[in-house]
């Protein structure tokens, strides 16, 4: 084998990984009021977020990293944490929810948030997870909300699920979510999102 021809291989891929389009973030439309906020929230077709996350179940639970994405209806979120866990990938297409586990084992999952708990001890809220975050109900399902003077919800209660957000920050140049809590009768979930991202595709 010529001896330059890996290299010259790994030359061209670092090209054409350099030629490959990056999308820029983009800042969101002006949100004065919860009218406005959950009308732009869900519109966003195109968005992530990037930061941690704590859940416990009664003996069960784990702190590691949490990144989420969300292109139309289909999503990607990976969760990393300790106990032999690894790192495991939850993505859903809006019809199907397939989790990738720590060996690279695909599983068809037919009630997501059952199945995680049957398998982990613990479950995250998969199918409104991505609204939630927004720091907006998810709008198939009843809620009760309680929003502060600026338009931003505090407090929701959906899917036999409490959400409490108790800390905003900037994203995409409006307030968004930082720290929230939710909780059902027998999971605690906490996140804390270091950054957002939004685009425009």
């Amino acid at each position: 084998m010529n001896p330059s021809k890996p290299f010259t291989l790994l030359a061209a891929a670092l090209l054409l990984g350099g030629c490959a389009t990056v999308p820029e973030s983009v800042s969101l439309p002006a949100i004065d009021s919860w009218d406005t906020r959950t009308e732009v929230l869900n519109a966003l077709d195109d968005w992530q977020f990037r930061g941690r996350i704590a859940v416990k179940a009664g003996d069960e639970g784990f702190n590691g990293k949490f990144n989420w994405s969300q292109q139309g209806d289909a999503f990607n979120a990976t969760v990393g944490g300790p106990l032999g866990m690894g790192t495991v990938r939850i993505q859903g297409d809006g019809r199907a929810v397939v989790l990738t586990d720590k060996d690279g084992v695909e599983t068809v999952l037919q009630d997501a948030e059952l199945e995680l708990r049957y398998r982990y001890g613990w479950t995250i809220p998969v199918g409104s997870l991505r609204y939630w975050a927004l720091g907006i109900p998810d709008p198939a399902l009843p809620a009760v909300t309680d929003v502060d003077e600026e338009g931003r919800l505090v407090r929701l209660e959906q899917r036999n699920w409490v959400v409490e957000i108790s800390r905003y920050r900037e994203g995409g140049g409006q307030q968004m979510p930082r720290i929230l809590t939710a909780k059902d009768p027998d999971t605690r979930v906490r996140m804390v999102i270091d950054r957002w991202l939004f685009f425009d595709r």
